[in-house]
């Protein structure tokens, strides 16, 4: 289909706007990975398409392309984690410390990284991975690997310099056909838009309101498990549990992060024990996060 028409769906306006049903939508996408329409036309769907904004219908339509154009490969006993593609900026990863919290508990964790995307100007999972020897129960992907079409538009995403619809779908793309997966989310809105979006794609999946949108619980925050039609939540407060870490508000640089990593402290060691709890009751490893929390010590 012309792809000027989905232009046109999303960028003239409230009265003019409309929805694009699930065929248009994957067939928008297929243009946009095979990037058979000129670099422009791409950016001016994305922009339009965030400020219609996006329907469940369109992003599964979407997710229906790109799964066409992933090539996975199946890890077993794994959860994936979520992680947004703009990095960290003001706290360290604390995925390396909990895998070796897990290692003994025969649980895998998949993570996905590609070159930084917009808007955060912030430490990615790809600048971790390349500077630290991963545990055996940390399965990485690289998306310009498993979905090559993708991260071509890298140099497109950057140039628009905004989030776009792209942000949403991309943190889970089923790599590992992993049967649990977790993550980020800021606002609660998100959490049934998220459950819609990935239904069936998972047997459960968790949001969390973790450090900086990624699945990584650093201060009180809220859990929610989805299962079906069913979501329940949870609070989750390091401070029930003895911790005490003070998360930083300032920016650090990928050196500071790797020196937290090496030589952590023992609140952030802590942390990374509660986080690892947390995936524990996830994958349903334990009945409580409390449970799995004393199956670390």
């Amino acid at each position: 289909m012309d792809f000027f028409k989905y232009i046109h769906a999303v960028g003239t306006g409230p009265k003019g706007n409309r929805d694009l049903s699930f065929e248009e939508a994957k067939d928008m996408m297929t243009q946009i990975l095979d990037q058979s329409v000129p670099s422009e036309q791409i950016a001016a769907f994305l922009l339009g398409w965030r400020l219609k904004p996006e329907t469940i219908e369109e992003f599964q339509g979407a997710l229906a392309a790109c799964d066409e154009n992933i090539s996975t490969k199946r890890v077993e006993n794994s959860i994936e984690l979520g992680y947004p593609f703009d990095g960290k900026a003001k706290n360290p990863y604390i995925f390396p410390l909990l895998a070796k919290t897990l290692q003994e508990k025969a649980l895998n964790l998949v993570i996905v990284g590609d070159e930084k995307q917009p808007a955060k100007d912030g430490i990615t999972i790809k600048d971790i991975v390349s500077k630290i020897e991963l545990t055996p129960n940390i399965h990485y992907f690289d998306r310009k690997d498993f979905f090559y079409k993708l991260h071509k538009l890298t140099d497109i995403r950057n140039k628009l310099g905004l989030r776009t619809g792209f942000s949403t779908i991309e943190k889970l793309p089923g790599v590992a056909q992993s049967d649990y997966a977790i993550t980020g989310v800021f606002h609660k809105p998100y959490v049934k838009k998220y459950a819609q979006i990935l239904k069936g794609r998972y047997k459960r999946i968790a949001l969390i309101q973790g450090n900086e949108g990624t699945p990584e619980l650093f201060s009180k925050g809220r859990l929610w498990m989805v299962e079906n039609e069913d979501i329940q939540e949870y609070i989750v407060n390091p401070e029930d549990f003895g911790i005490h870490y003070k998360k930083s508000w300032d920016k650090i640089s990928l050196k500071e992060s790797y020196e937290q990593l090496h030589t952590p402290s023992d609140e952030f060691l802590k942390l990374a024990r509660l986080n690892a709890a947390v995936y524990l009751f996830v994958t349903q490893n334990a009945a409580t996060i409390e449970d799995a929390y004393d199956m670390l010590s």
